[in-house]
């Protein structure tokens, strides 16, 4: 037994050592990986929700109630939590290179299928097998930035690179919503809509294939890079379920992607009641996702070059419950536009700041577990939160006996009252910020691994230029 654990201690050392004279190296080619990533995952994004703006021509050219084109956007939802699992597994076992071309093909096919629908016969079926395909393709894509930033980019620009990729997904929200109602002026237009939004996911499609060569480069960005996912799927998901600092995250910022899904799908029903028009609410939709990527941007960068994951995630979680406070507030006031605008505005850009950062903090307090596995659970976690959340609001409203100022289209000319849902969103933003802010403590654990390498790997160089001095010496 001695001489096994001596050789294996022999073995360890030597691969100490090699690790510590290898050479760190990023390639520009990364840049070209990234971009793939952001095409698809704001591509896969538009085809998400393209039909959301235009519920109406929609209903009317596939002949079909308004529940079968919201179903079109649930989908989403739906299929992303059981995948979601399976998709961890694969990114952490097959690679980064497999599971992007996957997820282009998936997007693509699915893009393609929703135009079939519409030649020759208007086939909703159709339609909807081409929507169930680019969802099977979100999953793959949403878990991805982490773990593309851990392979690919140098630790000084994993967040930033995070952010770039994260963000891409709202950014599809937003141009979905801006163009479906640009493109779609008569029933007639919806084919042409849905050829349009096939270009891009073709696009990223051929980047992605044709682009991505390698599973991982040929020499790692980072000391960490070269054993990420070190812990197989399961072993990996045992050790999140023990530690206590993930657990938070996946409770807490989890919660926030619920109230952000619940935030963006009810926004035009909570301010129509007090006399809102949609365009203004559309707006405020807008401002809600442009200042969150631009809260993301410069957060993004700010934490690459100073590492304060958990001060700068704290500080922007108090200030976006502040903002869920006051939009809970003003939304219930009539004549308050400018006051609403800025706070949407203020609600995305704490909000949104928190997502890449938070994806970057799940990876740091879980390490070594696969980062699509600890960024999987946690997107897994919101989507859950978001649908209990969302039929839990609707419960809570309530009918309103005189509503003059409605601007509400509802079919039974019933207008609903959404005082208490948008309290209670509050409430679960105000404890969800004291929680984390008051119980999440963690060390940044591949951080530390990358200091101790890079300080093993100087003090071995100044020990050989010092032993090289004393030889001169010697000679001399």
């Amino acid at each position: 037994m001695d001489g096994q654990e001596e050789e294996a201690q022999q073995l360890n050392g030597t691969d100490e050592n090699l690790l510590k004279l290898l050479t760190f190296k990023v390639y520009k080619r990364r840049w070209i990986v990234l971009l793939a990533l952001c095409l698809l995952n704001c591509s896969n994004a538009m085809l998400w929700l393209s039909f959301a703006p235009i519920a109406d021509q929609t209903s009317q050219f596939y002949d079909v109630t308004l529940d079968q084109v919201n179903m079109l956007s649930l989908i989403y939802l739906i299929v992303a939590i059981p995948f979601g699992f399976g998709t961890s597994w694969m990114l952490d076992t097959l690679g980064l290179k497999s599971c992007l071309i996957l997820s282009s093909w998936l997007n693509m096919i699915g893009s393609i299928l929703r135009y079939l629908s519409t030649v020759n016969t208007k086939i909703y079926p159709v339609l909807m097998v081409g929507q169930t395909i680019s969802a099977l393709a979100q999953p793959l894509v949403l878990f991805s930035p982490t773990k593309l930033a851990a392979l690919w980019f140098p630790e000084h620009q994993r967040a930033t690179a995070n952010m770039l990729a994260s963000m891409s997904n709202p950014l599809g929200v937003l141009l979905a919503n801006i163009l479906s109602p640009i493109i779609v002026k008569d029933v007639s237009d919806i084919p042409t809509l849905l050829v349009i939004y096939a270009i891009p996911a073709s696009v990223a499609c051929v980047l992605a294939t044709g682009g991505i060569r390698e599973r991982v480069p040929p020499t790692p960005p980072s000391a960490t890079a070269m054993m990420s996912t070190s812990e197989n799927f399961i072993d990996g998901v045992k050790l999140l379920i023990k530690n206590k600092p993930y657990m938070i995250l996946l409770v807490c910022f989890g919660a926030g992607i619920g109230i952000f899904t619940c935030f963006s799908t009810l926004l035009e029903q909570i301010l129509c009641v007090k006399g809102y028009s949609n365009g203004f609410a559309g707006l405020c939709g807008a401002l809600f996702i442009v200042f969150g990527i631009f809260g993301a941007f410069l957060l993004g960068i700010y934490v690459d070059k100073t590492k304060y994951f958990t001060e700068v995630t704290k500080i922007s979680f108090c200030l976006t419950a502040i903002a869920s406070i006051a939009f809970a507030v003003l939304s219930q006031m009539r004549n308050q536009k400018p006051a609403l605008a800025v706070i949407c505005s203020l609600f995305g850009m704490f909000g949104f700041a928190i997502y890449p950062i938070s994806l970057e903090l799940a990876v740091e307090c879980s390490y070594p577990v696969g980062e699509a596995t600890s960024a999987g659970l946690i997107f897994i976690s919101g989507q859950i939160q978001g649908v209990i959340f969302i039929v839990l609001f609707q419960l809570m409203t309530k009918h309103l006996a005189d509503s003059p100022y409605s601007t509400c289209k509802l079919q039974d000319d019933a207008t609903l009252s959404w005082k208490v849902p948008t309290l209670v969103m509050a409430a679960i933003c105000t404890v969800g910020a004291c929680v984390f802010v008051l119980f999440f403590h963690t060390e940044y654990k591949r951080l530390q691994k990358e200091t101790l390498i890079n300080t093993g790997h100087d003090s071995e160089e100044s020990e050989e230029t010092s032993n090289e001095e004393e030889r001169v010496l010697q000679e001399t």
